[in-house]
């Protein structure tokens, strides 16, 4: 995409309507996570066992690589935004229905690969956006989806609470957002039209992107295990009642979420380098904290700490892909988004495997590190983005 797109309606229009598109793709997610730990009792697994289905979500990324970025490039973002947000949502009542491992993991398999591709066609709206508006605007998008996340575990707290049956909860949800997708369709960015020429089914970003791949991957592996373990953390380590399980996910969401509002002014004030260090430092800090005390309170503060952290470097990562000077926007950011968001799905599994031979606490330990990387990694990265 170039910043001489031209907008088919008002901008504000477009932006309402990518907006909405990063909002129910955050809506499918978090209604999942919000009851991985109904699902791991219902299905009787232990932490090592919750891991080794998990991996099934990276499975379907894996499947996805090949071919979402050329599917963005020859069909357009605004058909592949609807396609995969369909997809992705469709398969929530299928995760209910899972009456064991193996089904649940058939369906995981594809709710990964549609993770995956609507993650890159919505980021794909969202730089075509930018580009009209001719500003960095991508971390509002990503506030919006973390709005998202907090709307999905306060929904899915009330479902346990009411003893809502998972099924029924994830097909309610799976409507919802299938009447938001027709609702929001004829307000996306049309501007990157289908591509009629060859285009190659998959391509690895360069070594100045690879940095920016792998500092999304550190932070999004750090942000996918606070969506699939931060419950299980506060049922097993913080020893939280039925009520409080979601409220460590709930307080990491909400700074999430303010601290994306508020990243385009800080970026501005303090730069790319600094605003990526200093969130690095944050997430570390966070997770230690909750680590080394595990109460209801200081356990929270930490989450919330970790939700700040995590909260700019995607969207610094992205925008930066976006202006790409070597490749094309929409080949740069689906190359860097799918190698960070593989740190998003890989997360989460690995977790269960390393607590199920050690503790949950090393296991946060260890991600913690994933924070450490992203601030080292921060100057360099953004110096060869440039």
């Amino acid at each position: 995409m170039q910043a001489s797109i031209a907008a088919s309606r008002p901008r504000h229009v477009h932006r309402l309507a990518v907006s909405a598109s990063f909002l129910l793709q955050g809506l499918c997610f978090s209604t999942w996570a919000s009851r991985i730990p109904t699902v791991q009792q219902k299905l009787h697994l232990s932490e090592t066992a919750l891991g080794g289905v998990l991996l099934a979500v990276p499975v379907g990324l894996i499947a996805s690589l090949p071919i979402t970025g050329w599917l963005v490039a020859k069909y357009g973002s605004r058909n592949m935004t609807v396609i995969a947000v369909l997809l992705y949502s469709g398969v929530l009542p299928l995760l209910g229905l899972a009456q064991n491992t193996t089904q649940l993991m058939a369906a995981l398999v594809v709710f990964g690969f549609g993770s995956n591709m609507a993650n890159i066609s919505v980021n794909t709206q969202g730089v075509g956006v930018e580009a009209i508006y001719g500003k960095s605007i991508l971390a509002t998008f990503h506030g919006v989806w973390s709005l998202a996340g907090f709307m999905g575990a306060a929904i899915g707290g009330q479902m346990i609470k009411w003893e809502v049956p998972i099924f029924q909860h994830f097909a309610l949800m799976a409507g919802v957002i299938w009447l938001g997708v027709a609702l929001m369709r004829p307000y996306l960015v049309p501007a990157d039209a289908p591509s009629p020429g060859d285009q190659p089914l998959f391509v690895l970003p360069d070594k100045s992107l690879m940095l920016l791949g792998i500092l999304a991957f550190c932070s999004l592996l750090a942000e996918g295990t606070m969506f699939d373990w931060s419950g299980v953390y506060f049922k097993k380590i913080v020893l939280a009642d039925k009520a409080q399980v979601g409220l460590g996910f709930s307080a990491f969401m909400s700074m999430m979420a303010t601290g994306r509002f508020i990243a385009d002014w800080f970026t501005d004030k303090f730069g790319r380098a600094r605003t990526l260090q200093i969130s690095g430092l944050l997430t570390a800090t966070g997770l230690s904290i909750a680590v080394a005390f595990p109460s209801l309170l200081v356990a929270s503060l930490g989450f919330m700490l970790v939700g700040l952290g995590v909260s700019s470097v995607v969207p610094l990562v992205y925008s930066s892909a976006g202006r790409s000077r070597t490749m094309p926007a929409g080949v740069a950011l689906a190359a860097v988004s799918t190698v960070g968001f593989a740190g998003f799905l890989l997360g989460p599994p690995l977790i269960g495997l390393v607590a199920g031979a050690t503790s949950l606490k090393v296991s946060f330990t260890i991600i913690a590190c994933m924070g450490l990387a992203v601030a080292a990694l921060a100057r360099p990265a953004t110096t060869n983005a440039d």
